[in-house]
């Protein structure tokens, strides 16, 4: 039996939006529909001796090309905790779900996660359309969900664990830098929903700031290819040159980048800086659509750690050597591994309460550096910048020599700056 978070009054109310993505199910190389995934040597297992947990994620639809990256990494953890013995004396039972780039689904999956497999926990989800979808959920059941991916902020729940960047950890020194390297005028573009219109909000408030100048701002809808419109618009506000902000999710970078790149906006007098492009979005989108473009993130697969070069040799050796590594799929790796850390300081699996409190204050080797779930229900990161190279990759150009502390409310935007979050208390 699992026994929910105890009811207490929030110290911040996030606003939730009821909006849901479907999460698909993988194992291993495999994609399949929703079923659940058992560990090695099933035979011996029973339900007194596994774990369930959630894994909701989109396989299908238009954030496909990120998300199936996420629940590969997500179930490398898994396999590999269970090749050590598991949990607790325990293995863990993913049980896999599609939310098919449908945010109603999502939410119905977590229910289903929750109210009849009865897992532990879930990780999941990208968007943040998808997350607020299934934000009602988790608070009414007074359940846990572990989110892998950088966001807006401008939320601090206590039955979520924010594993990628806030802001401050991505969004915000992506601005500075390529204000005091690229360029002082910003053309900003972005998927329409939550993450990058408050996205676009700081960088608007962080550019006023810096004294530079927003020439431009466009939004297309998830999924959508129409890109013709908003790369006429960028020629026009920047003729002679300047900076893209992108903002853009799922496939919808496809179409705007290879648009970009026949209309002839090279990066030498347009770079591009991403904040949901990785890797594994480049190999999709094609390589020389993006050599010399930019992208702000944690983690890049370059990043020389010898906790990369195994979680790389790891990854590789379950899914292909031609597979590629990245950021989300870094976040979920790690936050699968803090969760094992949390129950075993805990002592139980099914006691939510007392698992949230024991991961508070974990820290993890993860393959960017050491991380910290701090008492906010977020990580203390790393922030870097790299460019693209010609095999694909990054070439890293910046990067912070310590962990930045996460700063879930952004104090630049007005009406939050000044609110503050501690689940220790």
């Amino acid at each position: 039996m699992v026994n929910r978070l105890n009811r207490r009054s929030f110290l911040i109310k996030s606003a939730a939006s009821l909006t849901t993505i479907a999460l698909l199910k993988a194992c291993g190389k495999n994609e399949q529909n929703t079923s659940e995934y058992i560990p090695a040597n099933k035979e011996n297992l029973t339900t007194e001796n596994i774990i369930k947990v959630g894994i909701l994620h989109s396989l299908t639809g238009t954030m496909a090309i990120s998300e199936k990256n996420v629940v590969d990494a997500e179930l490398l953890a898994i396999a590999e905790i269970n090749n050590t013995g598991g949990i607790l004396g325990k293995k863990i039972a993913p049980i896999v779900e599609d939310g098919a780039s449908d945010w109603p689904i999502f939410a119905e999956k977590a229910t289903k996660l929750i109210a009849k497999d009865k897992v532990v926990t879930v990780f999941g989800c990208w968007t943040s359309a998808s997350r607020k979808a299934v934000l009602p959920v988790f608070e009414s059941q007074n359940h846990l969900l572990w989110y892998p991916i950088q966001y807006e902020g401008q939320e601090c729940s206590k039955n979520i664990f924010y594993t990628g960047a806030t802001p401050n950890q991505q969004i915000e020194p992506a601005v500075q830098w390529l204000f005091e390297n690229k360029g002082q005028e910003f053309f900003l573009v972005g998927s329409d929903y939550i993450f990058p219109r408050t996205a676009n909000a700081i960088v608007k408030a962080k550019i006023a700031n810096l004294g530079g100048k927003i020439v431009g701002e466009n939004y297309l809808l998830l999924g959508s290819q129409d890109v013709i419109e908003i790369i006429e618009e960028i020629k026009t506000a920047l003729p002679d040159g300047g900076v893209i902000f992108n903002s853009l999710n799922g496939d919808s970078n496809i179409g705007f980048f290879r648009q970009l790149s026949q209309t002839g906006l090279r990066p030498d007098k347009y770079p591009v800086m991403s904040v949901s492009i990785s890797e594994a979005e480049v190999k999709e989108i094609g390589i020389e659509y993006l050599i010399g473009h930019y992208a702000a993130w944690n983690y890049f697969m370059t990043v020389d750690t010898p906790a990369n070069q195994k979680f790389i040799q790891k990854f590789q050796d379950k899914y292909g050597n031609d597979r590629v590594t990245n950021d989300p799929m870094e976040a979920a790796y790690t936050m699968v591994y803090i969760w094992k850390q949390a129950v075993e300081k805990a002592g139980t699996a099914n006691d939510l309460e007392k698992v949230s409190q024991a991961a508070l204050g974990q820290t993890f080797n993860a393959p960017q550096g050491t991380v910290k779930m701090e008492n906010n229900h977020h990580l203390s990161k790393y922030v870097r910048i790299a460019k693209v190279r010609n095999d694909g990759l990054f070439e890293i150009v910046f990067s912070t020599l310590t962990n930045v502390q996460p700063q879930p409310w952004n104090p630049l935007l007005i009406g939050t700056n000044s609110s503050t979050c501690d689940w220790s208390k």
